[in-house]
């Protein structure tokens, strides 16, 4: 397959020390080699050079070439990073020179594309290349440097190898029924592969769900009556007075929003506003507001005041997240004169930062285990939807052995577990999916 050559700033489109341009693709030695003041065309392996760009007899920058030979080079075509003076104008004199030489614009992620169908990496890390850029802790950048090393594609390979071997052994038995020294795939040995096989899938799920916690962090909701200290709240665990705290009813109207980074996870926090009967159109669309914010909640956090007993609205606020993810903490601690230690409840005083149990407390119900911090998983939407794909056409198997239905079409189900398994990998044919997951990269990526 013969690739047009495309030029890109692989660096951000702003003033620095130093810029990155990328070239790739079939004619690059031959396009650089007409801007640059060495011809680089015979190079046969990675070299760095020092010369200028020049357009005619004028010297546009004093660059430095990093030259890979393809296929050893990121996209596995012929490669050239020019690394020039981080002026834009210099930076996009140089990129007009090389389009105007042959080479043209890349689009989005068109360069990890092209590492993907050269076969330099598979779906799972490119999709981590992204994840890399995107990251917005410690913990969720050393995932994906996991996946972009390849070891999350590892995870997969044992299931991809003991299907394929069942669908071989079952296309063995169909094709050469006579040989009898071949294993015999019938219906118990279907079972056994499977029923060895659902645990695997079923902790790869779970490690993956964890994953994706570390990696995008938790939605979480702060609901209540007016005046709980819900804003006092949110403000103590942010650090910050980021919401407006009065001791007027009513005073919080609007959703108020603030990340914070809890034992490496982030909680998105959305402090809402009060919950109860009001004529005040503007507090009554903040109410509706706060209902829906349960509704798109991971956790929810229900403050109630603990100096006064529960009231309709109280109840009205536990019953609407009974069906949710949820933490009740009781409010105002320091205005009680009663021993607590012997009551289970979890209570807090946002007015003196006194908010440790609450945080104990939300690390234990997110139940991300130690080792998702550091083992790689499958760990996006789109590859634990394709895992429990795999899940379900295996149990489809199963039951159409038991049922004694023909092999060959209990392979019929077992062949689509296996393709389950090579989308995840991005083996078959993805075209249409590589295009959006590479159209979400930054342009040079």
């Amino acid at each position: 397959m013969k690739f047009e050559t495309i030029v890109a700033l692989a660096t951000p489109p702003m003033k620095s020390a130093l810029a990155i341009i990328r070239v790739s693709g079939d004619d690059a030695f031959d396009i650089v080699s007409k801007c640059f003041d060495k011809d680089i065309r015979s190079i046969d392996k990675r070299t760095l050079l020092v010369g200028s760009i020049i357009d005619k007899d004028r010297v546009v920058d004093d660059v430095v070439l990093a030259v890979y030979k393809g296929p050893k080079s990121f996209t596995g075509e012929d490669l050239v990073e020019i690394i020039c003076h981080g002026s834009l104008l210099i930076a996009n004199e140089i990129i007009e020179l090389l389009i105007a030489n042959g080479a043209r614009y890349a689009t989005n992620g068109e360069y990890s594309s092209r590492a993907f169908l050269n076969q330099k990496i598979d779906l799972i890390q490119a999709e981590a290349i992204n994840d890399v850029i995107n990251a917005t802790t410690k913990e969720a950048k050393n995932l994906s440097i996991l996946s972009l090393k390849g070891k999350t594609s590892e995870l997969i390979l044992p299931l991809k190898t003991r299907v394929a071997d069942i669908l071989s052994l079952i296309e063995v038995n169909i094709d050469y029924p006579e040989y009898e020294d071949i294993e015999v795939a019938n219906k118990d040995k279907v079972v056994e592969v499977i029923d060895e096989l659902i645990p695997q899938i079923d902790k790869l799920v779970k490690e993956g769900q964890e994953g994706i916690i570390v990696k995008e962090g938790i939605k979480v909701a702060i609901i209540g009556k007016p005046n709980v200290g819900k804003s006092s709240i949110l403000n103590a665990l942010l650090g910050e007075s980021k919401a407006i705290v009065t001791d007027i009813a009513g005073t919080t109207r609007d959703i108020v929003e603030g990340d914070i980074n809890l034992n490496g996870i982030i909680l998105h926090l959305v402090d809402t506003a009060g919950i109860r009967d009001s004529s005040d159109v503007i507090e009554s669309i903040g109410i509706e507001k706060s209902k829906e914010s349960v509704e798109k909640a991971d956790l929810v956090i229900v403050v109630l005041d603990s100096t006064s007993e529960l009231d309709d609205f109280d109840n009205e606020i536990l019953d609407i997240s009974k069906d949710k993810a949820r933490i009740v903490v009781y409010n105002k601690k320091d205005q009680l004169s009663h021993e607590l230690s012997k009551d289970n409840k979890i209570y807090v005083s946002a007015l003196n930062n006194d908010i440790e149990a609450l945080k104990k407390a939300i690390i234990s119900k997110i139940g991300v285990s130690e080792e998702a911090f550091s083992n790689p998983s499958l760990n996006n939407t789109r590859q634990l939807g394709l895992l429990k794909n795999v899940k379900e056409s295996l149990l489809k198997a199963k039951e159409d052995a038991l049922n004694d239905l023909p092999i060959d079409l209990v392979s019929v189900s077992l062949l689509s577990a296996y393709t389950s398994i090579l989308e995840i990998l991005g083996e078959s044919n993805q075209i249409d999916i590589s295009k959006e997951i590479f159209a979400r990269f930054c342009v040079g990526k």
